[in-house]
């Protein structure tokens, strides 16, 4: 039997050959799960992706803080969306201090140079990705608002449905549920709220909000649960509720089924 090397208290390296057989001993009964390996193929093109989610979030910044900058020195509303190139010209008059001015001329420097790189980002990602499974990528794009980017996002962070024995799993592991800490029967809290994968919460979390738009009865659902939860709380829950449909139209290779997601 190998050795394996372990750590011990002084942090320095040792050696042993019981605890290699203990450990062996834990991966013969089931005892100690084993870590998933990601493809090697496809972690080139997850990573692209996940640096296209980062500018995104970047660009989205710089927006919020032309944005705040306006309330900070009390002055009216735009009346534009700086978020769209059409609708930014003369937004620096806005400002009547030269240094705020010139603060938000290198957020909008940034901006138009973001707007011009990320278009082209997601066109190379649209036709050089390749999703292991095209059915799969066509099933998840049933669900309404579930663009090509974000629906590759999703599956690319998946990769295959198939290592989550049950629906529970998938959530958890997509932290769309709050993990409990339990002893002898009760629920003594949550814990382990950074288990799992942070891109794929993302990825849910704003197809829960492209589901909403030109949307009714998503945005029906939406009111009862603020009534009901608050506003944070039914945004998460519709995304939790997403993912649940996602889980099994990939095992049963179905479509979304809008009348069934709404029933329940």
């Amino acid at each position: 039997m190998r050795s394996i090397c372990v750590r011990s208290t002084a942090g320095k390296p040792r050696t042993t050959g019981s605890t290699a057989h203990k450990i062996a001993g834990l991966l013969r009964g089931g005892m100690l799960p084993q870590a998933y390996v990601y493809p090697q193929a496809m972690r080139a093109t997850r990573d692209l992706m996940r640096r296209r989610n980062y500018l995104m979030r970047q660009r989205a910044e710089l927006l919020a803080h032309i944005t705040n900058t306006n309330h900070q020195y009390n002055l009216p509303a735009f009346g534009v969306r700086p978020a769209r190139p059409a609708e930014r010209s003369g937004l620096l008059e806005h400002f009547a201090e030269p240094q705020v001015r010139r603060s938000v001329a290198v957020d909008l420097s940034f901006i138009e140079h973001y707007d011009q790189e990320l278009p082209a980002l997601e066109r190379y990602l649209e036709s050089n990705a390749q999703a292991h499974d095209p059915l799969a990528l066509a099933i998840v794009r049933t669900v309404h608002g579930m663009g090509k980017v974000l629906g590759l996002s999703i599956l690319y962070e998946i990769q295959d449905i198939g290592r989550f024995a049950r629906v529970q799993q998938f959530l958890s592991y997509g932290r769309l549920v709050k993990p409990t800490k339990e002893s002898g029967g009760k629920i003594l809290g949550h814990s382990g709220r950074k288990i799992g994968n942070a891109h794929l919460k993302w990825a849910f979390s704003e197809a829960a909000v492209c589901f909403l738009r030109a949307n009714k009865p998503a945005q029906a659902l939406r009111a009862r649960l603020m009534a009901k939860h608050g506003k944070g709380k039914s945004l998460a829950i519709i995304a939790a509720k997403l993912a649940r449909a996602v889980y099994f139209m990939l095992k049963r290779g179905e479509a979304f089924d809008a009348e069934r997601f709404f029933a329940h």
